[in-house]
């Protein structure tokens, strides 16, 4: 068996697999796979610390990967990251129902790769994706007598929200807002994964996980958040409660 730092790189394009092993060449060992089926070989044999795997891949598709992973009992903790590309919203929502703990899109930066590997090596305690604060208006759709709150923080994956109610665990949302000193709107759909209740002291909210969104929306976000959080690797644990 492999160190637990081994990292699994799964593409089948030769020069993904080139650039990710290179990026990652300080963070772990990497072993790499041309497809899902090598992949999920790969990982029943060797145990890898973390799987990267591209969604779009012959015999076994990324999102198949991970279903499998997660599924298996002796691999069920293992951390999965999947890689979008194209311009089509519904690959990123495909990717977070298939279990994927982080999704990343292409074309993939150096930055980008190894804060999402990084994270995910660490203990459960520590995989709170980095945040940072926002204060936007969000318009939401599809939640019966909720049309709009403020967002108050901000990540690659998910978004926390104030608003006069929140939604219920587990309900698809639509929401559409601007990033700070942006005109152009995100207009992502979301998963609520928790709501707070409304207090003396504080508003009602719901943290939400992003499902559908484009790769020029994923892409801004990623952005936004790197250039606020000001280093690669966040050090500081997550805020307890906060979404993905």
């Amino acid at each position: 068996m492999r160190s637990r730092r081994t990292i699994l790189l799964a593409d089948d394009t030769a020069l993904f697999r080139e650039l990710g092993s290179l990026f990652l060449a300080r963070t772990g060992e990497v072993t790499t796979a041309r497809d899902g089926a090598e992949a999920l070989a790969l990982a029943v044999r060797e145990r890898p610390a973390v799987v990267v795997a591209d969604l779009h891949m012959p015999r076994l598709d990324g999102a198949e990967l991970c279903r499998r992973i997660k599924r298996d009992p002796a691999l069920a903790s293992t951390p999965v990251i999947l890689v979008i590309s194209g311009d089509d919203p519904e690959h990123r929502a495909q990717a977070v129902r298939a279990g994927a703990d982080d999704v990343i899109a292409k074309p993939i930066s150096r930055i980008a790769l190894i804060q999402a590997v990084n994270r995910l090596l660490r203990g459960a305690e520590r995989r709170g994706q980095t945040r940072v604060p926002m204060v936007a208006e969000v318009q939401i759709e599809g939640a019966p007598e909720l049309r709009h709150g403020i967002a108050r923080n901000l990540s690659r994956g998910g978004i926390f929200v104030e608003a006069e109610r929140a939604a219920n665990p587990e309900a698809e949302v639509s929401l559409c807002f601007d990033l700070p000193d942006s005109k152009q709107p995100i207009r992502p759909t979301a998963q609520v994964v928790w709501r707070r209740e409304r207090t003396p002291r504080s508003a009602a909210g719901m943290g939400l996980r992003f499902l559908a969104l484009d790769r020029a929306g994923v892409l801004r976000i990623e952005d936004y958040v790197y250039q606020r959080a000001g280093r690669i690797d966040d050090k500081a644990p997550p805020t307890t409660g906060e979404p993905e």
